[in-house]
């Protein structure tokens, strides 16, 4: 049941909104629109979806390292995209739910930050915009995920606590739910990063806009993500990095026909060069330092 339905909100649900969208009253009908392209939005956006994957990742990591460090009887040993440890103590269980709890924190964060209009420069808002959908959707199928599997890192935490199944279910069904919500929540201010007015004045407009700064650039900085990762199971290395961005992607672009009355704050994306050179850097100090692995003791 569960399957089924995660497979209707994240899947048919996008498909139900799109479609909604296509047999809504067309209000755009009268307005002069010219929709544009830009591949250095599509690259800058992807670089900076790059980055805030690799970050937040590595913030799961490092909650989830710190809190076992610091109890008795556990010598953690930090990686950018794992960690493990040695030793034995029943808090274990607990903080292998910590990590998902620290990036959720930090992509609500952020989309607070978002709504309150912070920061404005379009780039760093952008890149805001990628924390707050990485910090929170990469938590939240986590939690679909611990209902499903007591050996995973939230489903270890539910164990601790003893949650029964339905518990389980009921938490798995509201975090589906919650994907939908923070990916639409998102529209605004991403379309709000629009150079002009016209390139998101129509349904079609905005669609299209959100195709160039969400969807394609997520795909993108999916494939970049692969090689910052330490190699692993296909199923961490590549399926975990989609089951984040997938989901989020689809809600946006099946709904940014609704977001209306949208305004363009004027600010184009050309700062190409940082965030190609902070990936860069991220991936050195990664694959150099941290692939390695730090120990906590």
């Amino acid at each position: 049941m569960l399957l089924i339905v995660t497979a209707v909100i994240l899947l048919a649900g996008p498909a139900l909104l799109a479609l909604a969208g296509v047999f809504a009253a067309d209000k755009d009908a009268n307005v002069a629109a010219r929709t544009r392209w830009s591949w250095r939005t599509v690259v800058v956006s992807t670089l900076l979806y790059t980055l805030a994957f690799n970050l937040t990742f590595f913030v799961q990591e490092v909650f989830l390292v710190v809190p076992k460090a610091l109890t008795p009887g556990l010598a953690p040993t930090l990686f950018h995209n794992n960690h493990s440890w040695t030793g034995e103590n029943p808090l274990a269980s607990l903080f292998q739910g910590t990590g998902a709890l620290a990036t959720a924190l930090v992509g609500l964060a952020c989309l607070v930050a978002l709504r309150a209009g912070r920061p404005r420069a379009g780039a760093w808002r952008l890149f805001v915009v990628w924390m707050a959908y990485c910090g929170l959707l990469m938590a939240l199928p986590q939690v679909v995920i611990g209902a499903l599997s007591t050996g995973s890192d939230v489903g270890m935490a539910m164990e601790y606590f003893g949650l029964s199944p339905q518990t389980k279910t009921v938490m798995a069904w509201i975090a589906l739910v919650a994907i939908a919500v923070v990916s639409l929540a998102l529209l605004r201010p991403v379309l709000e990063l629009a150079d002009e007015p016209a390139d998101v004045a129509t349904r079609c407009a905005r669609t299209r806009f959100v195709l160039q700064t969400v969807a394609l650039p997520m795909l993108l900085g999916t494939a970049l993500v692969i090689p910052f990762r330490i190699p692993r199971e296909a199923l961490e290395v590549v399926l975990l990095p989609l089951i984040v961005g997938v989901p989020g992607a689809l809600w946006m672009l099946a709904g940014a026909w609704r977001v209306r009355d949208v305004r363009a704050n004027g600010v184009a994306m050309r700062a190409f060069v940082t965030p190609l050179l902070a990936a860069i850097v991220l991936l050195l100090v990664f694959q150099l330092v941290l692939r390695p692995g730090v120990a906590f003791y």
